[in-house]
């Protein structure tokens, strides 16, 4: 495991988004659900009436956003999908202690899913603790926590949308990095 601790440095594009977002979209097609690039803040759109399909709006076009968001729609059950951000209030960054204990706890298992998908693609991995203008987040503990869960769900098994992305990631992005090797 790569156990970096979050500097939530700015990130610059990456010319694998598309292929993320080709390879998402193909992987669960069977879900009428599609990866889509934002401009903005991330968020989940169920089908209505404008939009035929499900839409993973990630952020920015960074690869780990995209990547953070699918873990998020992994963990997230049918009734759940049928929901804008899957029901869930979110509270943004300018957390007090409290408010960001809660934010780390329901983020342990989405962060250690992405952290799967990360080695997966062959990327370093970094926990996000998303508080830049709130109080101080204790980084070390919290990531030992998603450690912990994706530890857990390498012994156990992940979530089966999970385990179906990290397939595809691997199949992918092993052989990308095979053919630029050559």
């Amino acid at each position: 495991m790569n156990l970096e601790g979050n500097q939530n440095q700015p990130q610059q594009r990456d010319e694998d988004v598309p292929i993320l977002i080709t390879l998402f979209n193909r992987t669960f097609a069977d879900y009428n659900t599609r990866l889509v690039l934002g401009e903005d803040e991330p968020v989940y759109l169920p089908a209505n009436d404008q939009c035929p399909y499900h839409q993973i709006v990630f952020a920015h076009g960074f690869f780990s956003s995209a990547l953070h968001e699918i873990a998020h729609w992994c963990i997230a059950g049918e009734a759940r999908r049928l929901q804008e951000d899957y029901g869930y209030w979110y509270c943004p960054d300018g957390r007090d202690a409290q408010q960001q204990a809660n934010f780390e706890k329901v983020e342990i298992k989405p962060q250690a899913i992405e952290w799967a998908f990360t080695e997966a693609a062959g990327r370093k991995f970094q926990v996000s603790t998303d508080n830049l203008n709130g109080a101080e987040p204790d980084r070390e503990t919290f990531t030992k926590n998603v450690a912990a869960q994706l530890a857990c769900y390498q012994e156990k098994g992940f979530p089966p949308r999970a385990q179906r992305f990290i397939d595809a990631l691997t199949a992918t992005f092993s052989t990308l990095a095979k053919g630029s090797a050559a």
